[in-house]
Formats: structure tokens, C-alpha cells, sequence
């Protein structure tokens, strides 16, 4: 009989364990929303969002032609300038002047779409 109630423990107590190990993830899916519960509409991603296909435009409306003085900037920096700024845009050339770890030194960029480098 001793041993009928050992395993009737045994069994219950693994029960038991089995249940709790449930339980818990369980109570994990339990969602408590406060306020408006539809504040958006369901957003549609397999839909471009609206102006994605338009071509990147400049400051005026119009697209961009030749090279970005910030794009210059950033490359510049890329290419170890300090304090880079652009100094002379001419229909070939983009100038940028600032400091690397020689001292003073500017860099060139050909005016057209990607701002190749094309002086250090």
C-alpha cells in the first residue's frame, strides 16, 4: 500500500510540474491594450509606400544633375578630411578643403551623378 501512494505522489507531482510548465507561457499571450485600440489602419506591405517610384528631386523641384555637395562632404570625410567643407563647384569639379593628419589638403570630385574622386 506504502508503495501504491509513493507512486500515486510520484505521478501527481509530475502532473503537477507538467501543468505549471504550461501555464506560464500561456499567461505570456495575455494582451492588455489601453486607449484607442484602432488607431491605424493595417499597413499593406506588399504596396510600395506613395512617391517611391518618383525620381529623387533637388532643392528646386527638379532633379539633382550633377554631383551632391553633401554627398562630396561625406566622401571626404569618408576619406579621413576633418572639418570638410566644399569650397568651389565648377561644371567639372567639386572642391573640398579640411584637414587630415598632415595638416590642411583638399580633395576633387567630378561633377557628375556619384561624385567620383578624382584628386586627393
Amino acid at each position: 500500500m506504502m508503495q501504491f501512494l509513493a507512486k500515486a505522489g510520484l505521478a501527481v507531482m509530475l502532473t503537477a510540474g507538467t501543468l505549471a510548465g504550461t501555464v506560464a507561457p500561456a499567461a505570456a499571450q495575455l494582451n492588455i491594450i489601453i486607449g484607442d485600440q484602432d488607431r491605424d489602419a493595417p499597413r499593406d506591405y506588399r504596396r510600395p509606400p506613395p512617391g517611391y517610384d518618383r525620381p529623387p528631386q533637388g532643392f528646386d523641384g527638379r532633379r539633382p544633375r550633377g554631383c551632391d555637395p553633401r554627398l562630396a562632404q561625406d566622401m571626404a570625410r569618408d576619406y579621413g578630411f576633418r572639418r570638410a567643407r566644399v569650397v568651389d563647384i565648377t561644371p567639372r569639379r567639386v572642391i573640398v578643403q579640411g584637414w587630415t593628419r598632415r595638416g590642411p589638403d583638399e580633395m576633387s570630385f567630378g561633377n557628375v551623378r556619384g561624385c567620383p574622386a578624382l584628386r586627393r
